[in-house]
């Protein structure tokens, strides 16, 4: 099996538990994989996301299907966890589900002539009637705090996440 095609299983398993794949990272050693699975509850909300007995339920089912496969001859690492307050933004819907949203970008190069790293209200993700589910697909609108609208290109953008504000009431 190729890489993309276990890639397409894990989201499709994943999601039959009623779960949404954030991230997929690989690292490793081809001899010795690690797969880093974030995972997140559909329309969750601040507090109610997912839970370590969340993750536990996930990763036995991602490692029987691993073991199916004999993934590197069962030789891998299997790391499930929530996104984090500081979420990352990956797929089209994420861009819509998170619009009104504090987010930072960290791009390639600086972004709209300022810097490399940007903070600002998320207004959504213009797709052009381009598919948009690529990493690369589309132009990230954002609100920046002194109140300019900026349209950067996906791909400029190496990550974006939401901002987790300690004090915010």
């Amino acid at each position: 099996m190729t890489g993309h095609s276990v890639d397409r299983e894990l989201e499709s398993r994943i999601e039959a538990l009623g779960f949404e794949l954030v991230e997929l990272e690989r690292a490793g050693s081809k001899a010795r994989p690690i797969l880093r699975v974030r995972i997140d509850r559909p329309e969750s909300a601040p507090g109610h996301g997912v839970t370590v007995d969340d993750c536990a339920v996930v990763s036995r089912a991602l490692e029987e299907y691993l073991d199916e496969v004999a993934l590197a001859g069962g030789r891998y690492t299997l790391e499930v966890s929530s996104p984090g307050v500081e979420r990352p933004l990956v797929r089209a819907r994420d861009f819509q589900r998170f619009a009104g949203q504090r987010v930072a970008l960290k791009g390639y190069a600086k972004l709209a002539g300022r810097d490399k790293r940007l903070e600002g209200e998320l207004l959504g993700l213009d797709t052009d009637g381009v598919a948009a589910e690529g990493d690369q697909a589309g132009t990230i609108r954002l609100r920046l705090d002194d109140g300019e609208e900026a349209a950067i290109p996906r791909a400029e953008v190496a990550r974006v996440h939401l901002v987790f504000r300690w004090n915010a009431g």
